[in-house]
């Protein structure tokens, strides 16, 4: 093999719609590791694998993916899954003499060793025309590491970290040994001048903790959590990742070098990409590298809503919003048509591709200064404006947040709000939203009829004995929701529980529901937790500090706001439950 480079010191209209924006951070998309394999599990893994090479715009079955792994971690006590990331992918690169090719991994994540494994032929193809790295995703630990796979992976990643530096020309040949039973003695994989013992004095020495410690710095800097995560050229990639399809995307990097014009030319994928340069959410540059990854010899064509040929597109096809990916019947041919035909729907004479766009180009854009819709109203004058988070009235030092009553991610921001209300005390005031469905004569809610009845139930208490209302919210958070009797918190915080049962059982709570979920959905707002300052401004967040500090930005001055409160340094992206 060629030689691998070392780098541990590398570094959705009624008759008439207006735009909202929508709060949907998506922390990742996971897929079980083989320690999970029940039915439903591997039909999630099957979902899984088609959304790595899908749009990342479909954070909503990626977040119900999600979700579904957080149930099944918080009931099993163990992690049930290692993580692929769509999130963060950039634009397309640009041609360069010399590639780039960073590869961020667990060691013992078996999607991980599975892309280590299509990297030796990539690795061999550009031989020293490509820079390779290896980094490993792991966090410190007090004196030591935490990972994913637990200890065992941490060693493994000591050792291997130890092979890089010692080994540069063929560690990577250690690693690869390593893949192909983990659970083996690694020293069975010290061969080909790697001297096991060499090895062994770096990891049980100071020498292999602090390798470890400057290789998992990239992945931390990029806030990188998903095995496998391929950035090519410093920007992130999420095609397929056998060598193959690898090999095409480099080489659209080195248009000039020579050992590309052997590799067979993908088939032509006409695309065809239509949106509207109002829209501040709907850049498809990201979506349409990622689509590059997958069909390498995609021929792309963009067109704007604005134009003639726009227009004549958008009412051809009878898609309602933008932005829009078509394919015509070519995809078909395509190797990797697979991956991405469930998520095609016929559209006039195309296919479009779902991707949870939701801007209506013939709506009232509440914000830009313009009557779109013609008929005499400006932005928040206009009727249908009113209740969007533009057009909604300034409530200074106001915080809001939006949860599901049983989302693990809800539930901590209802301890951080806690946390929050006793940093500010009387100085600001607060509100808890529900994000539920009305459904028939009751409602629907991600985590089922229970989950559902706790946001009757909490909405009773704060009717009926509102002085206990955050005290059992925050009792119900850390002590749990599913198979725990309500009335065990009600009890320790003093809730009157036989007012809130009347409530409940009668159409009160029920009415209370309905019309709280009214706010959510006059926002858009379908992730939980998603947190509203002043009544204007979203942020995300599950820790007290974060809250502290987005909240604060929006309300300058207030006292309470230098204190330093638990949890992270103040950063909004935050794993969510999709709606």
């Amino acid at each position: 093999m060629a030689a691998k480079n070392p780098q541990a010191k590398k570094e959705p209209k009624a008759t008439k719609t207006t735009q909202t924006k929508k709060s949907n951070a998506m922390k990742t998309e996971n897929i079980p590791t083989q320690q999970t394999t029940s039915g439903a599990t591997i039909f999630f893994a099957a979902i899984a694998i088609i959304l790595l090479f899908g749009s990342g715009y479909l954070y909503m079955q990626a977040q119900k993916l999600n979700e579904k792994l957080a149930i099944c971690e918080e009931k099993t006590g163990s992690a049930c899954s290692c993580s692929i990331d769509t999130k963060n992918i950039t634009t397309q690169t640009q041609p360069t003499a010399k590639a780039k090719l960073d590869l961020y991994v667990m060691s013992m994540c078996p999607y991980g060793t599975q892309a280590e494994d299509s990297m030796e032929k990539v690795i061999d193809f550009f031989g020293e025309k490509l820079d390779f790295n290896l980094y490993f995703i792991a966090s410190p630990s007090g004196d030591g590491f935490s990972s994913l796979h637990g200890q065992l992976e941490v060693d493994e990643d000591m050792r291997q970290a130890c092979a890089m530096k010692h080994y540069p020309e063929n560690y990577f040949d250690f690693i690869l040994c390593r893949n192909k039973n983990i659970g083996a003695d690694w020293k069975s994989c010290a061969t080909g001048g790697i001297d096991a013992a060499v090895i062994t004095t770096c990891f049980e020495g100071a020498e292999g903790k602090q390798l470890l410690a400057d290789n998992i710095k990239k992945a931390n800097e990029l806030n990188i959590g998903s095995s496998p995560t391929i950035y090519i050229n410093d920007q992130q990639y999420a095609g397929a990742r056998d060598a193959t399809s690898l090999m095409q995307v480099v080489c659209a990097t080195m248009p000039e070098e020579a050992a590309c014009k052997s590799l067979p030319a993908p088939a032509k994928v006409p695309v065809v990409v239509l949106t509207d340069a109002r829209c501040k959410e709907c850049d498809t540059t990201g979506l349409v590298w990622q689509l590059r990854g997958i069909f390498p010899g995609m021929a792309l064509t963009q067109y704007d809503y604005s134009t003639e040929a726009g227009k004549a597109l958008y009412k051809e096809t009878g898609i309602k919003t933008l932005p829009a990916v078509l394919f015509t019947d070519d995809v078909k041919k395509a190797e990797n048509y697979a991956n991405v035909q469930a998520y095609l729907v016929a559209a006039g004479d195309y296919y479009s591709l779902r991707i949870g766009a939701d801007f209506d180009p013939t709506a009232e854009i509440c914000d830009n200064g313009i009557d779109d819709t013609g008929e005499g109203m400006v932005d928040c004058a206009d009727d249908t404006c009113k209740g969007t988070l533009e057009c909604r009235e300034e409530i200074k030092n106001n915080l809001q947040v939006f949860v599901m009553s049983d989302c693990p991610y809800g539930r901590k921001a209802i301890e951080a709000l806690k946390e929050v209300v006793g940093n500010f005390g009387d100085k600001i005031t607060y509100e808890v939203h529900y994000i539920a469905s009305e459904a028939g004569d009751g409602f629907s809610s991600l985590h089922g009829q229970y989950e559902v009845d706790e946001d009757i139930i909490q909405l009773c208490v704060k009717e009926k004995s509102p002085s206990a209302w955050l005290g059992y919210m925050y009792c119900r958070a850390t002590k749990g929701v599913r198979g725990i009797d309500w009335k065990t918190c009600a009890g320790e915080t003093k809730v009157d529980a036989s007012a809130v049962q009347a409530c409940f059982d009668g159409t009160q709570g029920k009415e209370l529901l309905r019309e709280d979920i009214k706010i959510a959905d006059s926002l858009g707002i379908g992730s939980s937790p998603t947190w509203l300052a002043n009544n204007k401004k979203t942020f995300g967040g599950i820790d007290a500090q974060t809250v502290k500090t987005n909240f604060c930005a929006a309300n300058a001055g207030l006292e309470g706001c230098n204190n330093t409160l638990s949890g992270g340094t103040g950063g909004s992206d935050t794993p969510q439950c999709q709606k």
